[in-house]
Formats: structure tokens, sequence, C-alpha cells
């Protein structure tokens, strides 16, 4: 009787916690759904909803149709798209190392895309397709770097989050002394592309991030077992049947790559993914994984951020400039937290 009984107890918590993250995720999908309708919508001016299904649909509305396909649609895809990656990219690492400090904005994984950006940009004077490739490459050769110096009979969150801060360092004084040198006139390009900016967002810009987020994207999502079990710790993982080394590297090698590619075509747009976990584990609790939920809030803090950035305050600011400023307060709330107490995500 005992036994029916806690199993009953069990499933009736386990119920419940699948409920509360089916609703989490669909309050999430329907804010992001309006934001997405309203960046489409209002603007400088206002489209009304039936001449933006019209223009959807295909047909041609004089002064809507140049707006929403030139203007507004690319920004607001490639916002979309970016937040879904820094989101999911991000907790993947948060979850798999158990530390919310642990994002891809201070492990040295943006800082790597950034810095070979902006050699090309001003060294090289490169611009387009070109930059991009390299910055996703410099993305993953600094997770490469990154784990290799960490690597000691496996991983430890700490080490790997020390280390990756040290190779953040180095990287931004290497960004710093390369903009002290730069001309003026690549200067203010390599400045926009640091910012973090949908500025010169276009269609084709949104195509090769959907598809690396789809490939990496549903690989994360397959390992979503593994990632609960990670977060548990190593030992519990192998315990629960989780190869616990493999699991690992094509986790790293998903989320970087997702980064890296996000960061390469929109710039380094600060602290998304170091906020979209833990707000995720905030609004969903212990109900279930985070990753679809993290890559949800991604997209609404990018979506909400150009929004902001471009039409609420009295000068237009990139978004990572508006989530830059919410980020800063909270990294260092979180790291008074962690001292005080300890935690994880």
């Amino acid at each position: 009787m005992v036994s029916s009984t806690a199993m009953a107890i069990v499933a009736g918590s386990r119920r419940r916690r699948m409920r509360r993250h089916r609703l989490v995720v669909g309050l999430l999908l329907a804010l992001l759904v309006f934001l997405f309708l309203l960046t489409l919508s209002l603007g400088q001016s206002f489209t009304p909803p039936g001449d933006l299904l019209r223009v959807l649909g295909g047909e041609d509305v004089p002064g809507v149709s140049f707006t929403l396909w030139q203007l507004r649609l690319p920004r607001a895809l490639l916002g979309l798209l970016a937040g879904l990656s820094f989101g999911l990219g991000g907790v993947a690492f948060q979850v798999m190392l158990r530390n919310p400090l642990a994002s891809p904005d201070i492990i040295g994984i943006s800082w790597g895309a950034s810095a070979a950006a902006v050699f090309c940009i001003v060294v090289l004077s490169l611009s387009g397709p070109v930059v991009s490739v390299v910055s996703v490459l410099a993305g993953l050769g600094a997770a490469v770097a990154v784990y290799a110096l960490s690597f000691r009979h496996g991983v430890v969150g700490t080490r790997f989050i020390l280390i990756g801060i040290g190779v953040s360092a180095m990287l931004e004084s290497c960004i710093a002394y390369i903009l002290s040198v730069a001309p003026a006139w690549t200067l203010q390009e390599a400045m926009r592309w640091l910012t973090g900016s949908l500025n010169s967002a276009q269609l084709s810009q949104s195509l090769p991030l959907a598809v690396v987020l789809a490939c990496f994207g549903g690989l994360l999502l397959t390992r979503t077992r593994d990632l609960e079990a990670l977060r548990m710790g190593d030992d519990m993982a192998a315990a629960l049947g989780v190869p616990v080394g493999r699991a690992r590297a094509i986790i790293i090698i998903a989320a970087v790559g997702i980064i890296a590619t996000a960061t390469a075509v929109t710039g380094p747009i600060a602290f998304v993914a170091f906020l979209s976990g833990p707000i995720a584990a905030r609004i969903a609790g212990n109900s279930g994984s985070l990753l679809l939920p993290s890559a949800l809030v991604g997209a609404i803090l990018v979506l909400m951020g150009d929004y902001v950035g471009q039409f609420l305050l009295p000068a237009r600011y990139p978004v990572g400039v508006v989530t830059g400023a919410l980020g800063a307060p909270y990294l260092i709330f979180l790291i008074v937290r962690l001292n005080r107490s300890g935690g994880s995500l």
C-alpha cells in the first residue's frame, strides 16, 4: 500500500510539473508571437493587420510592401533566430556546468568570434560572409582552447569558467589594441559589429542561421535527457547510464556552433545568452527541461530590446546596448548571490 501510494504521489507530481512546463512554454510562445507581430506592424508608422496579412500573402500594397519586406521582416526574423540561438546555446552551457555564470558571453566563445571579426574588418579590410565564416571558426577555436586548458581528468565547471574568463580577458585586450590603432573608416564598422545590432539585417542572413539552429538546436533538444542528468553531477549522470565525456562533447559542439553563428551574423548581443537561462528557471521552476523556455526567453529579450532601442528611448540604440544595460546589473546581483549562498541554475 505504501509503495503504491508513493508511486501515485510521484506520478501526480510529475504530471503537475509537465502541466506547468507546457503552460510556461505556451505563454512564452504567445508573448513571442505578439512581439514579432508588433515589430512587423508598429514602427515609425502603423501597418494595419489587414495590410500586413495581404503583403505576407503575396499581394503588393503600395508603401507597405517595401517597409515590410526590406525593413521590418528581415530585422524581426533575424532578431527571432538570434535570440533563439543565444538562449538555447547559453542555457546548454549553464545546465551542463551547473553554474549560471557559464555563459558564452563570459567564458570566451563570443569574444573569440568578436576578436576574429574585428581583426578581419580592421586589419584585413574584409566584410560580408567572409567575416561571418571566420567568426564562426574563431568561436569554435576559442571553445576548443578553453576546453583543452580546463581538461584534467575530466572537465570541472568552476575550472572551465575561470579559464574561460581568463581567455575572454586576453581576447578583449586584443580587441582593444586593434581598435586603438584602427583607421577611422574601419573603426565605426568594427564598433557597430561589436555592439550587437540588427540595423543591417537582410533576409539572406537569416537562412544560414536558421539552418544551423535547426541542425544544432535539434541536436541539443535530443540531448535533453543527458543534460538533465549532467545537471545532477557527472557521477550521478554516469550512474544513470549517460556516457559523460561523449555527451558533454556533443553538447559543447552544438551549443558553440549555434552561439558562434549567431554572433557572426548579429555581433555579440550582450547578455542574452547569460540572462535567458536564469529567467526561464525562475519562470518554469523545476517543471522540466530549460532548453525550450530559455530559447523563447532569448528571442523575447532580443525582440523587446530591439524595439525599445529603436522606438521607446530618446535616441536610437542598437539592441546590444539595451540588453547590456539589463544584463550588467543582473550579473552583479548573481555573483553576489552565488558568493553568499552558492547555487546552480
